[in-house]
């Protein structure tokens, strides 16, 4: 096997050899000939065969040439001096990141590019008066790297960061270091002349250090306590605050009259540890996109004819915005449709397994109706246009309600009803100790009011959920499932009900299982079967000549190629016809003799001098593990299969999966939106597994809405997760760790209640030492810290 030296692909049609190097084609040899004239060629040292086969880009970057278009996509135009930032998912190493950030030596043009490699962008700067955008564009694409440019970009925003978190974070862990060392004296008591001399100064210092944690740091506490006492509810920063406050009201009591160093320590502790929570909570995949949608997807202009008063017909390119009903399109090959549409000439052959999920072509003929989002597969359409971009079928799938609500975050509701008890709990605590103090020792009670107060704070509590969920998103990421936030934990955990898509979900793109059914071919007609193939480029042709390549290629007397229908080739005497069932029958008098089980199936037939051959069935290649996953989530859940595809699966699903699964074929996106809203009308908790637009408004109405992607930065809809196809067969572990999480968390919740009633019994009695409370805060929050982290990492120590 001759592999291309550039991008490391099989030489399949062709082999080209230069400096005793093969190429699997022009493209590839072109790269390389351009890296090393421009003396880039330790691009190759970096990595053995880094490079991408580049793309055909006859006309495909036209649209650049409208200066509308081409400053929607600049980030930054200023005369002569420009950036962009590009989408490339080609980038997958060094020396792709090596080559991207050289390309000042391609083009002088250039000013500076920048990878940023989690996200798969470039960000370029170059001198537009030397370069044109799309000839930058051309520039990227034949070197092996072209960008990603879709609707979406035409409205990208510049992303904002809150960096105010990260702020109150480092002061408050400032302030709580500092004030730690000032109080080590005071907690040992040690008589020294020189710390007794500035005692008072240290005292204030601490207070000065605990302004900027309590008044800045720790505000959110207090609006956040105030507008839940505003709506009537009592959350779980009341308590929170209520500590805050009477921490510092009553250290800086301390300190004023000379009573003691008060509890500035555990003050500052306490904010810092909570807002590390919080910031542990926040943390997220910020290179993965969860909220695509159909602009991901759709081109940012396409061609419009023009017809002069003359009768001449000229082309433009506009964005698709600016598309109205009643225009002419042209579509070309391998181009989306982004609109609802009339064919008015060309041989249609429609791709919309990424809008249906049905993996079959579609044909249609002048006066059909074509939809948004199909791509067109058999060369160039005339289109009319039915309805503008905002009206289409697609878009108004995205209008529904589905994806405008917003998930509930179950365990903040929990945290929330324990705070509600808690709160009232030890206000009642506090109230009648300090009444019995009154009665017995007045000069106790005020200590005890407060101290009652501090200790009780439900730092401990808050800091559980945010910690172990944020432990396990951690561990997820790790094992390739990447959660949007940290809540879709607690989701995951309710699930009883688990919808699939078929095709792309169950099914994997990357292999196809195929079968012969027929006549045994002759030695003969087997070479010219191949040789054939190997002259399309047709996706089925091409799965079908990599079994059949190790055969001996012969030169072909005659070939032709009917777009969308088949094949017909002729060498010595024999002639041979390759393609669609109505296409090979053309010249036969008798029908092909198809076995009814493989009519809803996808098959290329063969007939040898007009007689019937045979066909190839190519039935879809399932994913390792489905067996046994639908075994396991049929133990404690209900498990549905929903399909774009016709019903030509259901005998070998049926055979692949448990009895009693559920099957349901022909389902369009909005019938799959529909049925996962059904079931949750009848209480289900639901989790939709897909995989493409087709499946986008069920994975938003459902409970939780995993991806599956065999490339985790290319397009995916909008979602609460993506998960690696490479660790499919994992799925029903993760969801039987989310199950685990919530019980750490409860368990959290037990070991903190126990350091409460420990604080309490010391508070109660009068005998709460500011050395007791230093001691007995940060070690609640530290040990809760650590009990979630060791118990996580436990649970999931079988995760590999």
């Amino acid at each position: 096997m001759v592999t291309c030296f550039h991008c490391g692909d099989e030489c399949l049609d062709i082999k080209i050899e230069q400096d005793e190097k093969s190429f699997c084609c022009h493209g590839c040899k072109t790269v390389y000939d351009i890296l090393h004239e421009n003396d880039l060629g330790y691009y190759y040292d970096l990595e053995s065969t880094p490079g991408t086969s580049p793309n055909s880009i006859e006309g495909k970057f036209d649209y650049l040439d409208n200066t509308t278009i081409a400053e929607k996509l600049l980030e930054f135009n200023d005369q002569n001096f420009q950036i962009v930032s590009f989408t490339i998912p080609s980038i997958h190493c060094s020396s792709c990141i090596w080559v991207l950030e050289n390309l000042n030596k391609l083009q002088k043009a250039v000013q500076t590019s920048q990878v940023n490699f989690p996200e798969k962008t470039v960000r370029i700067t170059f001198n537009a008066e030397e370069i044109s955008l799309k000839e930058l564009v051309i520039l990227l694409s034949r070197i092996g790297y072209e960008p990603t440019i879709s609707l979406e970009d035409s409205q990208k925003k510049k992303k904002e960061y809150n960096r105010s978190l990260t702020y109150k974070l480092g002061i408050a862990g400032f302030a709580f270091g500092n004030i730690m060392f000032l109080s080590f004296p005071e907690y040992f008591e040690v008589q020294e002349f020189w710390l007794d001399q500035f005692k008072h100064v240290f005292r204030w210092l601490m207070f000065a250090f605990s302004l900027p944690v309590v008044f800045y740091s720790g505000r959110g506490y207090f609006i956040s306590a105030y507008k839940g006492l505003r709506s009537g509810f009592l959350n779980i920063d009341v308590p929170i605050a209520i500590g805050i406050a009477v921490l510092f009201i009553r250290s800086t009591i301390d300190i004023f009259f000379d009573w003691g160093s008060g509890f500035f320590d555990s003050l500052t502790g306490l904010i810092f540890f909570l807002l590390l929570g919080k910031f542990f909570q926040q943390k997220t995949y910020a290179f993965l996109s969860f909220e695509r949608d159909y602009k991901s997807y759709f081109p940012i202009a396409v061609t419009r004819l023009l017809r002069s008063k003359s009768g001449l017909i000229s082309e433009e390119q506009v964005e698709v915005y600016e598309i109205s009903k009643g225009d002419r399109l042209l579509i070309r090959n391998n181009e989306i449709l982004p609109v609802d549409a009339i064919l008015i000439k060309g041989n249609a052959l429609i791709d919309y397994s990424f809008v249906t999920g049905e993996a079959e072509l579609v044909r249609k003929t002048s006066g059909d109706k074509l939809f948004a989002g199909g791509k067109q597969q058999a060369g160039i359409l005339e289109v009319e246009v039915l309805k503008p971009i905002s009206q289409s079928y697609l878009t108004q799938l995205w209008s529904n309600e589905a994806f405008s609500s917003e998930k509930p975050n179950l365990f903040q509701s929990l945290t929330d009803s324990i705070s509600k008890r808690f709160t009232i709990g030890v206000l009642s605590i506090a109230v009648i100790a300090t009444v019995f103090w009154l009665l017995v020792d007045p000069s106790k009670a005020f200590n005890v009011f407060t101290a009652v107060l501090i200790v009780a704070c439900p730092c401990a509590i808050a800091l559980a959920s945010p910690f172990t969920l944020g432990n396990m998103l951690r561990i997820f990421g790790r094992n390739k499932l990447y959660l949007k936030e940290a809540s879709v934990i607690e989701h995951m955990a309710k699930v009883d009900t688990v919808v699939f898509d078929k095709t792309g979900t169950l099914t994997t793109h990357k292999k196809n299982s195929i079968t012969y059914e027929g006549i045994l071919l002759s030695e003969e007609e087997i070479v010219l079967l191949t040789s054939s193939l190997r002259a399309s480029n047709h996706p089925l042709s091409r799965a079908l000549y990599a079994i059949l390549d190790k055969n001996n290629i012969q030169t072909l007397d005659a070939f032709e190629e009917v777009t969308g229908k088949g094949i017909s080739a002729r060498q010595n005497g024999m002639r041979l016809k390759i393609g669609s069932k109505a296409f090979v029958e053309k010249d036969i008098s008798i029908a092909a003799p198809i076995s009814s089980d493989n009519l809803a199936k996808t098959a290329v037939h063969v007939s040898s001098n007009d007689d019937y051959k045979g066909c190839y069935i190519f039935q879809n290649k399932y994913r390792e593990g489905v067996s046994e996953i639908f075994e396991t989530l049929h133990r404690g859940s209900e498990v549905i299969v929903l399909s774009g595809d016709n019903e030509g699966e259901r005998e070998r699903l049926e055979q692949l999966l448990p009895k009693g699964t559920e099957l349901y074929f022909n389902q369009k996106p909005d019938d799959k939106l529909e049925f996962v809203k059904n079931l949750q009308q009848l209480g289900k908790y639901v989790m939709m597994v897909g995989d493409g637009l087709n499946d986008a408004g069920a994975l938003k109405q459902s409970d939780v809405g995993i991806v599956i992607s065999e490339d985790i930065n290319v397009f995916s809809p909008a979602c609460d997760g993506i998960l690696d196809a490479s660790r499919f067969q994992y799925l029903t572990s993760y969801l039987q760790l989310s199950k685990k999480a919530i019980k750490i968390i409860k368990w959290s919740f037990i070991l903190s209640l126990a350091y409460n009633l420990i604080g309490l019994s010391f508070a109660v009695t009068g005998n709460l030492m500011p050395v007791v409370a230093a001691i007995l805060m940060p070690l609640s929050s530290i040990s809760i810290v650590v009990f979630t982290t060791l118990a996580t990492q436990y649970v999931s120590r079988n995760l590999k």
